[in-house]
């Protein structure tokens, strides 16, 4: 992001003490966010800023630590194999929580066996976006463009392999008779980096990670899933209404710990969560970068992931995607 946010943890004095031993030997342990994308993306952006209200709040050290690669199924292995004492979680969305599940054979992870849901707090949406030197305002002249200039055929860089972004490149290919080749990167930030030097025409990706750069006129986002317009990009249009029906349902942010972190841990951060979501700074950051922001509690992340789970299934079976 142009305005990426850094900061140095520094240890807060010691919060009430948790109800178990176990809890207690760890309160003066930091806490460590496990971020599957690389620094700079729009994840890593979001866990910043949350780390920060939330050592305030728990009165505990909060660091972000980032695992990148293979679409955040490191960053979710690496939870699984955590120590579940309270000292690591894991903030992530959609695609490796209910995503990264179905289109990988052996994801080293079942996130309903091995995580432990601690909260929701915000549902976004992903959208598809050309360079600035690609002559296209709108979808339509975007798809005129790849018929006529680059003969039908053209490269869509996508944050991760078997991604929603992925299969919303095969359904425009699809829709329109275009050849469309997905390009995966490791993350969103090196997929942009790219677009930014007109190394590749255009990339689908959540919309948090294309919003600064669409303010400044660097790219141009031309349209984006969800079942309405966004309140950052009021002039952009949905896919729903440019005749892509049954992309409505949004995708999710959340935060998970290891199975088997003890339960006051687990409802103290809940709490904390619940409270640094509700903070007007907080807020006002979150729907900046695009988010829709509201809290969700254990159960109803939960719900949310495995609603979305199923209608993503149906989506990837009926593409004809084979698990690799």
């Amino acid at each position: 992001m142009t305005t990426r946010r850094h900061f140095n943890a520094t240890l807060l004095a010691a919060g009430a003490a948790l109800a178990t031993p176990l809890a207690r030997a760890n309160d003066d342990t930091a806490i460590h966010v496990l971020v599957g994308f690389p620094a700079g993306g729009g994840s890593d952006v979001i866990a910043r800023l949350l780390a920060e209200k939330l050592q305030a709040e728990l009165g505990r050290n909060v660091v972000v630590d980032n695992r990148p690669g293979a679409g955040g199924q490191i960053a979710a292995q690496q939870l699984k194999a955590a120590r579940p004492d309270g000292t690591t979680v894991f903030l992530s969305h959609d695609h490796t929580i209910s995503i990264l599940p179905q289109v990988v054979k052996k994801p080293g992870y079942a996130p309903t066996e091995d995580f432990v849901a601690l909260g929701g707090f915000a549902t976004f949406v992903n959208g598809l976006a050309v360079s600035a030197a690609t002559p296209a305002n709108t979808l339509s002249e975007y798809v005129d463009w790849v018929r006529g200039k680059q003969g039908g055929k053209s490269a869509v860089g996508i944050p991760a392999p078997a991604s929603t972004p992925e299969f919303l490149v095969q359904l425009i290919g699809k829709k329109y008779g275009l050849g469309l080749t997905a390009v995966p990167y490791k993350g969103s930030a090196p997929m942009i980096a790219d677009m930014l030097g007109n190394q590749i025409p255009a990339g689908t990706g959540s919309v948090q990670d294309f919003i600064e750069y669409q303010r400044a006129g660097k790219l141009r986002v031309i349209g984006v899933l969800g079942g309405k317009r966004q309140a950052a990009l009021p002039d952009v249009p949905t896919f729903s209404e440019m005749g892509f029906g049954g992309l409505e349902d949004t995708p999710f942010y959340g935060i998970w710990a290891p199975r088997g972190t003890p339960a006051p841990f687990i409802e103290r951060f809940t709490r904390a969560l619940e409270k640094v979501v509700a903070l007007p700074d907080v807020r006002a950051r979150l729907t900046d970068l695009g988010l829709t922001v509201g809290y969700m509690n254990p159960q109803q992340l939960d719900q949310r992931e495995r609603a979305y789970t199923r209608v993503w299934s149906r989506i990837i079976a009926d593409s004809g995607f084979q698990p690799q």
